[in-house]
């Protein structure tokens, strides 16, 4: 049965006789246009930085292309993306940046590279994109998410947070008001922990885009993250909280944070640093504990660990194959590798 609707059309004395679809055609048509200033435009994801505490495997490649629980991070990441819609993806990428080069062909992402990323932080990288930002999502590419974050529509600028118990060294910390706007940031003290992917609504990008190149030429904005340049200017932006569980958002600072998400890391590794400590010391994968990154310039990509309360170095040089005996003390023992 047809069923019709007598609507008004509110400047003229007349109606028009309409049919269910066409009603709902129309309102669906009037409600995109409603919707299309939140829209997203597209997404950056940055992925040139070495992740260097996550040795060895950084050492090898970059963290973005991890394989976890049988995915790629940063592939994961593109389809969660293209799965509501967002098919303008750039990346930024730096370190072996080479290795990132297929995804180009795979999803018809867009690649540029910040020959700045060994020696600037990531206000470098949102320099290279400065004419991408809109309704943008600004993501890592070493994110996992459990469930998919991403929307194809979003009413505000916002950056997720999780819920600490205890607060850690480094981290961001917020305190936002009655309405999720973010008020002020406290490094290492808090319990909202400002963590994942981050949405730039036009107005946010607009604001900070200026803010970011008025302040660019300063070596400190250089080498600071953009969220410094943020904080340092946080009564002229308006970016909202937006609460997560526990969990579906994840960050792997180390290894051992890996291996419990994953336990097959616990059990073998295509990392070929591992598979010859597990083999020139005779141990396990669960053997290797208590990695630890050199900050040492003698020693530029280098790392101790423990192996059954043994405790070695190793340092990693590329174009090398080269192995000196391992030098003994009263107190330790430490293995200088190099491969």
């Amino acid at each position: 049965m047809k069923t019709n609707f007598i609507l008004p059309i509110h400047n003229h004395n007349t109606y028009l006789n309409w049919d269910l679809s066409m009603l709902i055609e129309t309102l669906q048509i009037f409600g995109l246009n409603a919707l299309e200033p939140y829209k997203v435009d597209n997404a950056v994801i940055m992925a040139a930085g070495m992740a260097s505490r996550f040795a060895p495997l950084s050492f090898e490649k970059p963290k973005g292309l991890l394989n976890v629980k049988d995915e790629i991070l940063i592939e994961r990441q593109i389809k969660q993306l293209r799965a509501v819609g967002i098919t303008d993806i750039t990346l930024v990428l730096g370190y072996k940046h080479e290795l990132f080069e297929y995804l180009a062909e795979m999803f018809n992402v867009k690649i540029i590279i910040n020959h700045d990323f060994n020696r600037y932080n990531n206000t470098s990288t949102l320099m290279l994109v400065l004419d991408k930002l809109k309704n943008t999502y600004i993501c890592s590419s070493d994110n996992y998410f459990t469930e998919n974050v991403f929307h194809a529509y979003e009413l505000h600028a916002t950056y997720p947070v999780v819920q600490h118990d205890v607060s850690e060294a480094g981290e961001y910390y917020v305190n936002a008001d009655a309405d999720g706007k973010i008020l002020d940031v406290v490094i290492g003290e808090g319990t909202w922990c400002m963590l994942g992917h981050v949405y730039y609504d036009r107005a946010f990008s607009t604001a900070f885009a200026e803010s970011l190149v008025r302040e660019y030429e300063k070596l400190e904005t250089r080498e600071n993250l953009w969220e410094k340049l943020y904080i340092q200017h946080i009564d002229a932006f308006d970016l909202r909280v937006k609460h997560y569980e526990d969990g579906v958002i994840r960050e792997f600072d180390a290894l051992h944070e890996l291996q419990q998400f994953d336990s097959r890391y616990l059990e073998a590794t295509d990392s070929p640093i591992l598979n010859d400590i597990i083999n020139t010391l005779n141990v396990t994968l669960r053997d290797i504990q208590d990695i630890e990154v050199v900050k040492d310039s003698s020693y530029p990509l280098a790392f101790t660990f423990t192996a059954n309360g043994v405790a070695y170095l190793y340092e990693y040089r590329r174009n090398t194959c080269n192995h000196s005996p391992i030098i003994n003390t009263t107190t330790t023992s430490w293995w200088f590798f190099y491969t």
